[in-house]
C-alpha cells in the first residue's frame, strides 16, 4: 500500500478534525482492564478453569512478532493465592473499527439508534490507542493516550497517522511503532478490542452514569455514522457509551475525543463493583471471547486482576502525549505533531525510560507555567479572583481556559496536564487548596490547569507570597 493509497483509506474511513483556530504557542479500551479487574478474589480460579492458557487470543503470533511483546519473559508468578506480578508490565490497549462502508459489498441498512454500522474485524485503524502500565513497586497504573492522528513513521508506508499500523500490520506492528514513538519503551503484551465489543460490554457491566458536556449531534450518512447525546448527567449504555466516545466534531478534533475517553475512564473506575456486576460475569466472559484478542495468558490475567483489586484506582494517572495541532499549509491532511522534548520527560517521569533531555529550570519556574484556570461552577469572579492571586506570586502566564468544565466540582482540582506532577504540586501549594488530578482533560494550552470547585467561593487564599520553583 502506498502512503497516498493509505491516506485515502484514512479520508474514508476516518473523516479529519476540522482545521483548529489559531492557538497560542499544547478505553474504550482501559474498560478492558477494568472488566478483567472484576475477575480478581474467588471468581478467579473458575475463571481459570474454563479458560486454555491464551483463550482470548484470536490469531497466534509468528516468532517474528511474538519477540516484540518479549513472550519468553514470565510477568506472573504463582502464589498461594491469585498470580503476583513480578515486575512492571506494559500492555497496548487498541480499540479497532471497520466501517461497514469501508467493506466491500456490505448491505445498506436504514439509521438505527444513531449508531454507525461497524463490521466486527480488528484489522481496521485503531480508533483509540493507549499504553497502560501496571506497577507492582509503585502500586500504580499510569496511563498514556496516544492520539490517532499523531504524524509518525510506519516502517514500509512512511510518514502517517499512527492509527494506520494496526490495518497494515496488526497489533505487531502498532507495538513496534508505538515503542519508538515512546522512547523504546517495552511493550510486553497487547489486547484489541472493535468497537462492538466495546458497546456490548458497556451493557455487560451495566452501562456507565456520566455526565455529557455538551449537545453532541452528527450525522455522517457516508460513514453510517451517527451522533446523537444531550447533556447532562446521564447513564449511557453500550450504544450511546460509544457515541460519546467517537464525537470529534468540535475545535479539539481527535484531541476532545481523547479527553472524552479519560473522562470515561475515570467514570468507570470510580463505579464501585456490585452484586448486579458480579452477576453479570458470564455475560462479560462471552463479549470479551468473541470481540477481543489478547495475547495475555490466563495467569497473566489473574495477576492484573489481583493487582487492580489491590491498587486505589483514584490515584490512577491518565497522560496523553504531548504535542500541537499541524498548521493547515503544513501538511496535506491534519495530524498531531509530538513535542519529543516534553515526551522524553514525560516517559522519564512516569515509565521509568532513561531520557538525553537535561533538565530545563525554566519548566518548574512559576514564571514560565501555563497555568489555565476553568470554571465548573458558572461563577466568573471566581476565575478572576484566581488569576489575580496567582499573577500576584510571580506567575507570568496565567489565562483563562477555552471553555468551562460542564459538571460542577465540588472540590477543586489541579490538573497535571502534561503529567508534571512537580509543577502541579506547586500550583496546589501556592493556591493552598485542591487535589492533584492526573489527567489530560484541562486546557491543551496549559501545563497545570486549576479546575474550581464549590470550596473556591469560601476559600480565603494565604498572604501572597512570591512561588518558589518546584523541585522535580
Amino acid at each position: 500500500m502506498t502512503i497516498n493509497q493509505l491516506d485515502e483509506f484514512s479520508k474514508r474511513i476516518t473523516p479529519l478534525k476540522p482545521e483548529p483556530k489559531p492557538r497560542r504557542k499544547r478505553p474504550w479500551t482501559v474498560i478492558v482492564l477494568i472488566a478483567i479487574a472484576i475477575l480478581s478474589g474467588g471468581l478467579g480460579a473458575g475463571f481459570a478453569l474454563v479458560m486454555t492458557s491464551k483463550p482470548l487470543q484470536q490469531r497466534a503470533l509468528t516468532d517474528k512478532e511474538a519477540e516484540i511483546f518479549g513472550q519468553n519473559q514470565s510477568l506472573a508468578a504463582a502464589t498461594a493465592g491469585l498470580p503476583d506480578l513480578t515486575r512492571s508490565v506494559n500492555i497496548l490497549i487498541l480499540g479497532t473499527i471497520v466501517l461497514t462502508s469501508d467493506v466491500p459489498g456490505a448491505p445498506t441498512t436504514p439509521k438505527e439508534n444513531y449508531l454507525a454500522q461497524v463490521d466486527n474485524s480488528l484489522n481496521g485503524q485503531s480508533d483509540a490507542m493507549l499504553l497502560a502500565r501496571f506497577d507492582p513497586e509503585l502500586k500504580k497504573i499510569t496511563t498514556i493516550s496516544v492520539p490517532r492522528d499523531s504524524r509518525v513513521d510506519i516502517p514500509g508506508i512512511g510518514m502517517s497517522k499512527i492509527n494506520a499500523a494496526n490495518y497494515v500490520g496488526g497489533a505487531a506492528l502498532s507495538a513496534q511503532v508505538v515503542s519508538q514513538l515512546l522512547n523504546n519503551v517495552s511493550i510486553d503484551r497487547y489486547i484489541r478490542i472493535n468497537v462492538g465489543g466495546f458497546g456490548k460490554l458497556i451493557d455487560a457491566l451495566g452501562g456507565v452514569d456520566i455526565y455529557v458536556p455538551k449537545r453532541m449531534k452528527y450525522q455522517d450518512d457516508s460513514q453510517h455514522l451517527y451522533i446523537n447525546l444531550n447533556p447532562g448527567q446521564q447513564h449511557l449504555n453500550g450504544n450511546k457509551a460509544i457515541q460519546y466516545m467517537r464525537f470529534r466534531y468540535d475545535d479539539l478534533g481527535d484531541i476532545g475525543r481523547v479527553q472524552r475517553q479519560q473522562t470515561l475512564i475515570r467514570a468507570m473506575i470510580e463505579q464501585k463493583l456490585n452484586v448486579t456486576t458480579i452477576a453479570r460475569l458470564p455475560d462479560i466472559l462471552q463479549v470479551l471471547k468473541e470481540n477481543i484478542d489478547t495475547n495475555l495468558s490466563v495467569e497473566e490475567v489473574l495477576a492484573l486482576a489481583a493487582f487492580a483489586a489491590k491498587t486505589n484506582r483514584k490515584d490512577a494517572r491518565m497522560l496523553m502525549v504531548p504535542g500541537r495541532f499541524s498548521e493547515p499549509t503544513e501538511f496535506p491532511l491534519s495530524y498531531w505533531i509530538v513535542n519529543n522534548r516534553h515526551l522524553s520527560r514525560l516517559m522519564a517521569d512516569h515509565f521509568n525510560i532513561k531520557t538525553d533531555v537535561t533538565a530545563d529550570v525554566e519548566a518548574h519556574s512559576p514564571k514560565y507555567l501555563r497555568v489555565a484556570i476553568q470554571d465548573s461552577i458558572a461563577k466568573p469572579e471566581g476565575v478572576k479572583k484566581a488569576s489575580r492571586f496567582l499573577s500576584s506570586i510571580g506567575y507570568n502566564q496565567v489565562f483563562t481556559a477555552e471553555s468551562a468544565w460542564a459538571n460542577p466540582l465540588a472540590k477543586t482540582q489541579i490538573v497535571a496536564q502534561t503529567g508534571d506532577r512537580a509543577s502541579a504540586e506547586l500550583v496546589r501549594q501556592s493556591l493552598g487548596i485542591g487535589e492533584v488530578v492526573f489527567e489530560a482533560t484541562g486546557s491543551i494550552e496549559s501545563d497545570v490547569t486549576v479546575r474550581l470547585g464549590r470550596d473556591w467561593l469560601t476559600f480565603k487564599p494565604k498572604s501572597p507570597k512570591p512561588a518558589k520553583p518546584a523541585e522535580n
